[in-house]
């Protein structure tokens, strides 16, 4: 059916309005737990126990085995909602159950009577796979791409995104993390996943025995901001895109770039790039580069205001010839 962010499912499930059939895989196994969990919220609480069911196929090892944890998945599915509009199915450690580890007839079997249930799904229940990986090329995963929704966990696309990580791994940790704290980390760490782990563990280090981290916390922590891409201020110059330059630029100072490397990134985008964008702004665009080179040799001005002025003029060049 589709691939969705996390976020994106946050939503459906806060809206009421979910699928019938997700897969939630990747490596982030917080991620996963964390979204597998918030799927029980479609249940009002004092009806959870009626309603949600959770599966674990872990040990669905053997063709017998598999035979009997189908047969109960199909009934938990299948079963109408007590007093409620839906009944939530949690399968955890799918891997096991949609990529089998043996073949046999029990095992074929099996996974025949899985297929009819993911092609009839119940409309009054929502069935959700936790795997921690599934061979995409397996007749059972093609078949989750027909008829469900895969959520690849862990993917983090913008700065919510990240947020919403923080907040997770915090958790997972039987700590509270104050949202300033939370935005400010994700503004510095970036979309990195690799790199906002590694903050949170030093974080979780540093606020060892608290039970709620805040901005103080986070400042004495914080690393230098994350350079998402060493080219991104020339794009977006020659995108026409002032804000954007700006940002990246102040990315690349703090990261602890020298403004004479800044610069030279700047000359290199109007000799290399102006020609084919901008032909009639190039002799205005090297005038400035040059007196922007020539204000920083003799500490004309702050560098950063300097840079800043450059990359202004240079945007308002590449916007007025388009």
């Amino acid at each position: 059916m589709a691939t969705l962010t996390v976020a994106a499912v946050r939503k459906q499930i806060e809206s009421g309005e979910t699928d019938p059939i997700y897969l939630l895989t990747g490596e982030d196994d917080i991620e996963k737990s964390a979204l597998a969990g918030h799927f029980a919220e479609l249940v009002d609480e004092g009806l959870r126990a009626f309603n949600v069911e959770r599966i674990h196929a872990g040990e669905w090892t053997t063709g017998d085995k598999l035979t009997d944890g189908v047969s109960s998945l199909i009934d938990a599915a299948r079963t109408l909602p007590m007093m409620a509009p839906r009944r939530v199915v949690i399968v955890q450690q799918a891997e096991a159950l949609l990529t089998p580890k043996r073949e046999s007839d029990a095992a074929t079997k099996a996974l025949a009577q899985l297929e009819s249930l993911l092609n009839a799904p119940e409309k009054e229940t929502t069935i959700v796979f936790v795997a921690a990986s599934v061979d995409r090329r397996s007749r059972m995963f093609k078949l989750l791409q027909k008829v469900g929704t895969i959520v690849e966990c862990g993917v983090i696309a913008d700065q919510a995104d990240a947020e919403r990580w923080i907040r997770n791994r915090v958790a997972a940790n039987g700590v509270e993390i104050d949202p300033a704290a939370a935005r400010a980390l994700a503004q510095r760490a970036g979309p990195d996943v690799r790199r906002l782990r590694s903050e949170i563990d030093r974080l979780l280090l540093y606020a060892y025995g608290q039970k709620k981290i805040g901005m103080d916390d986070a400042r004495a922590i914080a690393g230098p901001a994350a350079l998402q891409d060493d080219w991104a201020m020339a794009n977006a110059i020659e995108a026409g895109q002032p804000g954007e330059a700006l940002r990246q630029l102040a990315l690349i100072l703090d990261n602890g770039a020298a403004p004479e490397m800044v610069l030279g990134q700047l000359g290199w985008l109007v000799r290399a790039k102006f020609p084919q964008l901008a032909p009639a702004t190039v002799p205005g665009a090297v005038d400035a580069v040059f007196r922007t080179d020539l204000d920083l040799k003799l500490s004309a001005g702050d560098p950063r205001v300097l840079l800043e002025r450059l990359i202004v003029e240079l945007c308002a060049r590449r916007q007025a010839r388009r």
